[in-house]
């Protein structure tokens, strides 16, 4: 009787002689790479657009370029704080600094106000109304190097200091007395969400080393099987962070830091868990199997098909965000999809390799054994034999309930799933990147100085552009005149082209609020009328800033939503289809995750509201969510399923089938989901808004599905429909 390919894909990989190769090669790979191609770390950050070039207010950015441009480059706004308010001397300071900028440029240093040319009254007149503020600007090449940019604020810095005696960057509290001063604008985002990433990838590689270590211990208190985990996905990353390196060196890819972070967590928890699948089957075949290959190679083929289909859900799934149009969704896909693929390859590969080596050694001091070599061992300690306990008792008798009581099951489940879900449509979102960051980074300050100080609208102003066609009009007065705007500026003309007008609008409110959106959404129907009544057409007009950047941010994710999602259901669906052969079951697996991710998103809500104090939630945790949410949970599914399927084909009844398959998969599922979420919930430590949703909202989801949806819910479907669960499989026609 020939061997199954599985079991024969163990013997090569978990081979006598072939494990070396396999574990040296490996190895070998991840040292060769990493002498050859940068870590993906290394690379510089991508700091482009993520909208597409064909939306309004990226149109409107294009000719504000070309036709309006100063050509002063990116700014640096130094925003100047005083409680008592700003004095003769303080401004003269500012003037001392801006002369010496102006006679040593900074390094890519492009432009600076003559400040230092003007009166001191005159400057004065740049104050804010209460005089406590103000605002002054350096410009330096819109590619300057973001570590350039850290050289020149240390520079800055030296110079303030040199001329006022103090450093006012650094100073603890602006309610302080003295002067004080904060990076902010656009270099000093850039610069400032650099920082943030680079101490969250330290950050998150240990704690998510750490709390693996942590659960593992915890669950299986064998020191050796909770490091192999952690070592094969660390070999694995080690070979996949440089040939990210490499592509976004070569420009295949646009390097993110943020997708780089939540990759690693992602890596870490998936390739534990998938570790876990493996060892738990092998753990259980030295059970039956004295010899520590025959039951390792059994191990695989009872384990690498679940472990290859929920990797290839969660390579589709990811992927899958490679058709959005928002750029940083986008940036997500290749990362996290060439990541998951790699690490699963390694589960397969070098994960059978190590557990060769190490044979039963791996689980000490539990070490797994016959019955026979139980018996051995304990002769050879002069003490009684003792019967092992019976495996999975706890998850046996959860999967007798849940086929006992399936309706009971299904109607309690559902009303909690269902009520959470409710509570996800009262989430109010925020487009704003800067309210991400923590209140006491410095460019958040700044703005918020900015914002304290001078009108609302100030902040962003909008920017209309009109295309005249060669008409002599002037729309400032009606603008001024909409009931939302404060204050329209002297109208500007094209460079190039006479026929354009720019024309900056304050609102009379926070740009970056939700409200200024609405607002700017009833200016473009407001400007389609004043159009009319010049004469001019709907299409003679383009609204850019920050607020219409906003709302085609909104649009444009949107979007991706209604095309990404949809499709990614249809995909993983049909891959369940392929994989099961039953239309019923794969469906219902799709609801129950579907379901399951609307109720973490309300779950997820309702704690940040409540506990964390969050006004709203970013608006690209949705899409991020559900991706890893469906993908995610799905596998758990697969590897639950498939011993449910197995013990049908061996002969066991309907529902002996399903709490077995429950009992079996029960344990490693529960402490798979634990340690994912937990993977997940590190997200949450760090001091980035974003990253604290989308951890908290993931890891919410893993723990629904780990202890609601999987446990419970799954089972009792399947119970409940009976036959109609297998079909059209060859299970359906079997009694």
């Amino acid at each position: 009787m020939s061997k199954h390919p599985l079991e024969r894909w163990g013997e090569m990989m978990g081979g006598k002689k072939s494990r070396w190769v396999v574990l040296a090669l490996w190895v070998a790979f991840a040292v060769i790479l990493a002498t050859v191609f940068p870590q993906v770390n290394n690379v510089e950050n991508y700091s482009g657009a993520d909208l597409p070039e064909d939306v309004m207010s990226m149109k409107a950015n294009a000719i504000i370029d070309e036709e309006f441009s100063s050509d002063a480059g990116l700014p640096l706004l130094i925003v100047w704080y005083k409680e008592a308010g700003l004095d003769r001397t303080d401004l003269q300071h500012i003037q001392s600094l801006y002369a010496q900028l102006n006679d040593k440029p900074l390094v890519d240093q492009q432009l600076v106000p003559p400040y230092h040319q003007m009166p001191t009254e005159a400057l004065m007149g740049s104050l804010s109304e209460n005089g406590q503020s103000i605002v002054t600007p350096i410009f330096f090449a819109a590619d300057v190097d973001t570590d350039i940019l850290k050289e020149n604020y240390d520079e800055i810095r030296r110079i303030t200091e040199e001329i006022t005696g103090v450093n006012p960057y650094d100073t603890d509290s602006l309610a302080e007395d003295g002067l004080h001063a904060r990076f902010s604008g656009p270099a000093g985002i850039v610069v400032d969400a650099t920082k943030l990433f680079e101490s969250a990838d330290f950050q998150l590689m240990a704690a998510t080393v750490i709390i693996i270590l942590v659960i593992l211990l915890v669950i299986y208190r064998s020191p050796i099987l909770a490091v192999i985990p952690l070592v094969v996905v660390s070999i694995a990353y080690l070979v996949v962070s440089p040939i990210l390196g490499y592509m976004a060196e070569s420009g295949w890819i646009d390097k993110d830091a943020q997708a780089v972070s939540i990759m690693v967590v992602l890596l870490f928890g998936a390739g534990t868990d998938y570790c876990l699948f493996l060892i738990t089957k092998y753990r259980d075949m030295l059970l039956e199997e004295e010899n520590k290959f025959l039951a390792l190679a059994k191990a695989v083929r009872e384990s690498t098909g679940a472990i290859v289909m929920s990797g290839l859900t969660v390579v589709i799934g990811l992927a899958t965000l490679g058709l959005s149009d928002y750029g940083a969704f986008q940036r997500f896909a290749v990362p996290f999809s060439l990541g998951v693929l790699l690490t699963g390859f390694a589960v397969i590969t070098l994960l059978p390799a190590v557990l060769a080596i190490l044979g039963r050694g791996a689980f000490w001091p539990f070490v797994p054994r016959t019955p026979d070599m139980a018996k051995a061992v304990a002769e050879q300690k002069k003490k009684p034999y003792k019967e092992p306990k019976q495996n999975h008792r706890f998850m046996r008798a959860v999967g007798d309930f849940a086929t006992n009581n399936s309706w009971i099951v299904i109607l309690l489940t559902g009303a909690i799933l269902l009520g959470l879900a409710y509570a996800s449509t009262t989430i109010k979102y925020s487009y704003d990147l800067l309210s991400s960051f923590p209140e006491d980074l410095g460019s958040r300050e700044g703005f918020a100085l900015i914002e304290e100080n001078f009108s609302a609208g100030e902040l962003a102003p909008v920017k209309v552009i009109v295309d005249t066609e060669g008409k002599d009009i002037n729309i400032g007065e009606q603008l001024a005149a909409l009931p939302y705007v404060a204050l329209v500026d002297d109208v500007q003309i094209g460079q190039y082209n006479s026929n354009y007008q720019l024309y900056e609008v304050d609102l009379n409110k926070n740009p970056y609020s939700k409200e200024a959106m609405d607002d700017v959404q009833q200016m473009k129907e407001d400007l389609k009328s004043i159009m009319g009544d010049v004469a001019l057409g709907d299409a003679n007009f383009w609204i850019g800033g920050e607020t219409s950047t906003q709302i085609d941010t909104s649009d444009v994710q949107s979007r991706d939503e209604a095309v990404v999602e949809p499709i990614m259901i249809i995909i993983i669906f049909l891959v369940l289809l392929l994989y099961l052969r039953a239309f019923i079951t794969s469906l219902h697996l799709m609801v129950a995750v579907i379901v399951s991710f609307f109720a973490a998103l309300g779950a997820g809500w309702l704690i940040m509201t409540g506990v964390l104090g969050h006004e709203a939630m970013a608006s690209s945790i949705p899409l991020y969510s559900f991706v890893f949410i469906i993908a995610l949970g799905n596998d758990y599914n697969i590897f639950m399923i498939s011993d449910i399927w197995k013990n049908r084909k061996r002969g066991l009844g309907h529902t002996e089938a399903i709490a077995s398959g429950v009992a079996s998969t029960g344990a490693v599922i529960t402490s798979a989901g634990l340690i994912l979420a937990g993977t997940f919930t590190v997200l949450a430590t760090l001091p980035i808004q974003l990253l604290v949703q989308f951890g908290l909202v993931t890891a919410i989801g893993v723990l629904l599905d780990t202890f609601i949806v999987r446990p419970l819910l799954v089972p009792a479907l399947i119970t409940v429909f009976g036959r109609l669960s297998y079909w059209p499989g060859n299970l359906w026609r079997k009694e």
